[in-house]
This record gives C-alpha cells, structure tokens and sequence, in this order.
C-alpha cells in the first residue's frame, strides 16, 4: 500500500525522509479532516494511525454530549495510543485519564489502497461501562490485520464523564454511546482514505462493548455499520440499561465537599474538578453508571427512549449478526472468591431477583426458593456450591439474556445470525491469566487473548494457541468480509458454521476443535424460559405500551 507513487493521491500521499545512512518512510494519508502521518509497523506487513482524534469536549461541561473534532490545518502525528478517558486503571487500581481521550486508532494493512478496499472491524471495549481503553497494551492489532482487514479501535467516555443521566438537558445521558456514534461517522467518512471500504464495516465489542453495539443496532437513526458482532454481551443483559440516576452530579459534589440542592451548580463545580479526584469520589461512592433510558428536553435528541425489552425489532433493521458467549462466564465472579467472601453474600439468589424484578415479598421469596433449588438444591451459599454460582452468574448475567436476544432476532425474521460458545481454556485466556485463576473453565473475557496482541502475553504463542488464535481471527474476519464466518471448509476451518434458525439453533463450540452442536446449556435456558414467561410483566422497565 505505501509507495513511492503520487499517482495515487489523493487517497494516499507518501512522505520519504532521507536520514544520512538511510531512508524512513512512513505512510501520510489525506482524509476529508487533513493531513495524518503513522508508522510502520515492526511487527508485520500494516501501518498503524494512532490517538487520531474524533471529538472533543467541552471543558465546561465535560459529562455532557461531544462535538466533531474540527480536522487539522496541519499533519497529524498519528504516532500515540495512549490517551485514556477518566477512569481507575483495572491494572493499578489508580486513577487515570483526561477529557481529552476522544481518539481512535486505524491498523491498515499494506495490501489496502483505493482499487482494493479491505473491510473494517470497529471495536469497542468492554469495561462494565466504567472503564476500558483503545490502545494496543490490550488490543494489539497483529493477529487481526493479518487477516487482510482494517482494524478501527475507539475510546470513548466512562463512568461518570460518559454515564451520568441527569434532569437537566446539559447532561441528559448516555454521552458514552453518543461518543461511539460520532467516532462511527469519522470512520465512515474517512475511512475510504486509508484503503477501508466504507459499505462494509462491521461493529463489534465484547461485554459492555457488545452492550453497545446490540444498543447502536437498536437505537441508532443512522446507518454508520452494516453487521455486528456481540462477545459476551447484549442490550438485554439484566445490567446493560437502567434508569436516570438524577441526584448523582449532587452526590458526587457534596462527596468533594461542595454541598448543593441545584444540578447545574454541581455539574458547574465538578467540572472545575480535576478528573482523578471526581472518579476517586465515584468509587468511593460506589456511583452506579451506565446507559440509561433518557428523559424528555426540548431541542435534545434521545438515544435510549425505552428498555430494550419493550423494542421489538431494531432501528437498523435486520443487520449480519454473530453472537456467543463463553462457557464459564461467572468463573471471572467465583473464581477469584475466597471461602469469607462467598459467606458473606448468602442472598446472591435474592439479590438478583429483587434488583431486576418487581416481584411483592412473598412472591420474590418462592421465586428465589425455585432459582436456589434449581442450581444448588436444598444447599446453603458456601464453597461446597460454587460450580452452581458459577452457572447461576453466567446465566443470568450473559448465557440466557443472550439466548433471548438470539430468539428475538429469530422470531422477527433475522435470517443470517450466527451462534457461538468459546470453551477454549489455553494459554491467553484474558481474565484467567490477570486474575491467576486455576480453576479448569473460560471465563468473561478469556477470548480477548485469541483475537488480539495483549501487550504483556508472549509474543510467540504456544503452537496449540497460535491454532485457536488464527481459526478465531479467519472466522471473524470472514464474516467482515462475506457476512458468514465459514464460506468454505478449509485445513484450518474444517467444518461449517451453519447459521441458527427458529427450528434449529446450531452453534459453534470454539474449542480445541470446532463442533457444530444445537441449543447450549439446553436445560438451564429451558429454565429461564419458562421463569421469563410466568413473570414477564414483573421485568424490571417492562411496558404494555411501549415508547
């Protein structure tokens, strides 16, 4: 893609700087925002644009909604990824980050230029909504270009900076989301410059990355993507939407010392705050952010205007989907727990239920008796017990919301969705490796390890690694580019991934092999689909009238 050729221009401009022993070059694009300048890259045939920026914020109302970065008058050195929006670092436990992260980040392989445009995958982090970052210490790009494919990787903002959903217009909620959106429409008007090809990108996340994207397919007005991919992760997930958290600017104020009844002094006051000192204050608080169903203001634009359990089909339409879950999810919870810590929630059964559902105390008490009896039996909350909370969390919190949202799609006519399990318990299995778990299993983000080059795991994966590694690369990369992650068996690839369907939902186990098998964890979603359906109406922002 980089040459010596102005033949090209203006998709691709080429800068030669001549040193004394040797030439440097490195690949200048021209985009519809000016100039940008990136890197060769050392460790395979792609350049890397760095921290280019998408949005900015306006400094006197940081937690509100973000603007377009107005472009550049000058090149851009595309040469940083390390820009964080502010949050508690998840590896050092202190906080971190600026207002000035809006950035993202375009892996381009060298193969791309304007008469071969490469399919993009655009990928939003996952984080619980509170934290997470773009940059290649976790989201290396080197297994994923190798698959002929440009890498987009976005920050956007989290916890209260991204979060906040307020009763005032200034901070209405969600600003999060509506920060992806806006780093979707600069991917989509320019990405075409860097050799992308701007009718094909496919948006894709993990966790609350993929509750983003399920949100981005089922609220969005405008089509910026043109398939999805949804790791662990989707809108109906008991913790992905919630209601306005109106005194939470108060709080947080009154918690750095400024007491006030008024949110607009707050927000005044907060914002003249330096950001590591307002998410110390969050955390100390245990401030519960996250996407929330807006309220109504005059002039202000809604993104989430009802639960998504009352949307029946999504805005976009019926886009390529790909979607899964891993086998142990709840072992990232339970995994780490020590005998103490699990004695000490003997109502995790309550608990759930009592948060999601507006069940009356006596009904909430045989519902959490049926539940209990169902994973652990007449058996007490101890260690004895922890493979049933394992399947318990993982049910609750990903396994079954993401059924539900596989027979939604099914059931309004979405043709083209695929199903998978990622059971594969290796050697860069994510949260295993970072949390020094022992116990046999996949746990919630153990796949990242598969799909990118996290910057501390071994730069030469074990062979039975590098195999998981490149079927779970081709795959995904095969369906950015076909709408179907398995167009034909291969070496690598030997068997086909059936699409699911109303009749039969086939999945792909991800394992050391592949296996096609039909109906995961058949009997605890038997289960919850029948709990579901007796107390549909107790669901926590059900409506008979949705919005």
């Amino acid at each position: 893609m980089w040459q010596h050729k102005c033949s090209i221009l203006p998709v691709l401009l080429c800068l030669i700087q001549y040193g004394t022993a040797m030439s440097r070059i490195d690949p200048l694009v021209d985009t519809k925002v000016g100039l940008i300048r990136g890197l060769r890259a050392s460790d395979g045939d792609y350049a890397m644009f760095m921290g280019i920026p998408y949005a900015t914020v306006d400094e006197t109302n940081p937690f509100g909604p973000s603007q377009p970065h107005p472009g550049f008058d000058n090149v851009f050195e595309a040469y940083d990824d390390t820009a964080v929006c502010p949050q508690v670092d998840e590896f050092t436990d202190k906080e971190v980050g600026s207002i000035d992260c809006l950035h993202l980040n375009v892996y381009v392989p060298n193969t791309a230029n304007s008469r071969n445009q490469l399919p993009v995958l655009v990928w939003i982090y996952g984080g619980a909504f509170r934290r997470g970052l773009s940059g290649r210490f976790l989201y290396g790009p080197r297994f994923l270009v190798k698959q002929d494919i440009i890498l987009v990787t976005l920050n956007y903002r989290v916890g209260p900076y991204g979060f906040m959903c307020l009763d005032v217009p200034e901070v209405p909620g969600n600003q999060g989301l509506k920060d992806q959106q806006l780093a979707l429409k600069w991917v989509k008007n320019n990405i075409e410059a860097f050799g992308g090809n701007p009718d094909q990108i496919t948006l894709f996340g993990e966790s609350a990355g993929a509750v983003s994207v399920d949100l981005q397919l089922t609220y969005s007005q405008e089509k910026l993507f043109h398939q999805v991919i949804m790791q662990s992760g989707v809108a109906l997930a008991p913790w992905a939407v919630s209601n306005p958290s109106p005194s939470a600017a108060l709080n947080l104020a009154e918690q750095l010392g400024f007491e006030t009844t008024d949110t607009k002094e707050a927000l005044s006051f907060l914002a003249s705050i330096d950001s590591d000192l307002v998410i110390a204050a969050a955390i100390k608080l245990n401030l519960k952010t996250g996407p929330c169903v807006e309220n109504d203001f005059d002039n202000v634009e809604k993104f989430i205007h009802d639960f998504p359990i009352n949307i029946k089909k999504p805005k976009l339409g019926h886009l390529p989907t790909l979607m899964g879950a891993n086998k142990d999810e709840g072992l990232s919870e339970f995994g780490i727990k020590t005998t103490e810590e699990i004695l000490q929630n003997p109502n995790i059964f309550l608990n759930f239920l009592s948060n999601n559902f507006n069940f009356a105390t006596e009904k909430l008490k045989d519902m959490e008796q049926i539940v209990r009896n169902f994973y652990i039996g007449d058996e007490i909350i101890s260690e004895d017990v922890v493979e049933g909370l394992i399947k318990v969390d993982s049910d609750l919190k990903f396994n079954y919301p993401t059924v539900r949202t596989l027979q939604k799609y099914l059931n309004n006519g979405l043709k083209n969705v695929y199903y998978y399990l990622f059971a594969y318990d290796g050697g860069r299995n994510f949260v295993k490796n970072r949390l020094n778990i022992t116990a046999a299993g996949t746990a919630h983000a153990d796949d990242l390890g598969y799909l990118f080059d996290i910057s501390y795991m071994d730069k030469t994966p074990a062979p039975e690694d590098q195999l998981v590694i490149d079927r779970f690369t081709t795959m995904w990369a095969n369906f950015a580019k076909f709408g179907n992650p398995t167009p034909q068996t291969t070496e690598l690839l030997p068997v086909l991934w059936p699409a699911a369907t109303k009749d039969q939902q086939y999945y792909l186990n991800i394992d050391a092999d592949l296996t096609v098998g039909k109906r995961y964890f058949n009997s605890r979603v038997a289960f919850w689909d029948l709990f579901y359906k007796l107390n549909e109406k107790a669901e926590n922002g059900y409506s008979d009238s949705p919005k």
